[in-house]
């Protein structure tokens, strides 16, 4: 018998099954197309941008790499990565602080033919909203700077459980900030035992090389098995 007065709808659970409908189309794009797609998240400031150009001038002579740049207003990232030499679509979000697997298939199909191997979103600057969302993504990245706090794992636990690769950027100021890596690592392990952890910093270079080569075998290794080699 039903004692309550009203009827209780979990809502999210239809918004969760639409997402996942989504999500394997997106996966099946890229599996038929041979994309190693990324989704790039981070709060604002931790350094996704300048992480990215980074990367896309270690590996653009090797790969095609394609940016979709997802902000709620404006095109100045977009602009920026687009200087590094990368093919880029620029997705604005409006209201909504994330980007979900709908939103990622509308920004694939909108790059021009033939899609470029490597495929990187930058989604919206939160630690919340996007790890909720599978986009359909080869790799989840997330970045954490060291001005944020070693105990951020503590306080937004999701996006570290499920994130593939975690870079600590900024690690050239952690003195200052007095960040300790080591309690950094164990919190977001007791999450996360399988996470890749790349302490870095974009603007020295700090560490980038070592990342840059985990994801150069990664990417390669994921294209081969898709069928389709670098195009360079």
């Amino acid at each position: 018998m039903n004692n309550k007065p009203f009827d209780i709808i979990d809502v999210r659970a239809g918004v969760e099954a639409e997402n996942d409908r989504y999500a394997a189309l997106v996966r099946e794009l890229t599996e038929k197309e041979g994309i190693y797609l990324i989704n790039l998240m981070a709060s604002p400031g931790a350094g996704k941008t300048s992480v990215l150009c980074r990367v896309i001038d270690a590996l653009k002579a090797e790969f095609r790499i394609g940016v979709m740049e997802a902000d709620m207003d404006a095109d100045v990232d977009a602009r920026t990565v687009m200087e590094h030499g990368a093919e880029v679509v620029q997705l604005h979000t409006g209201s909504s602080c994330h980007m979900d697997a709908k939103m990622t298939l509308k920004g694939l199909e909108a790059m021009k033919k033939p899609l470029p191997e490597v495929i990187i979103l930058e989604n919206v600057g939160n630690l919340v909203c996007p790890a909720e969302f599978d986009v359909g993504a080869d790799m989840r990245l997330m970045i954490l700077s060291v001005p944020e706090g070693d105990d951020k794992p503590l306080k937004y636990p999701l996006m570290f459980t499920v994130s593939d690769w975690m870079l600590v950027n900024k690690i050239d100021t952690a003195p200052v900030f007095d960040f300790d890596l080591s309690r950094c690592e164990a919190n977001v392990r007791r999450l996360n035992p399988d996470i890749g952890i790349f302490p870095v910093s974009a603007r020295t270079g700090e560490g980038m090389d070592g990342f840059i080569g985990r994801l150069r075998r990664e990417a390669s290794a994921a294209l081969s098995k898709k069928g389709r080699g670098t195009a360079k």
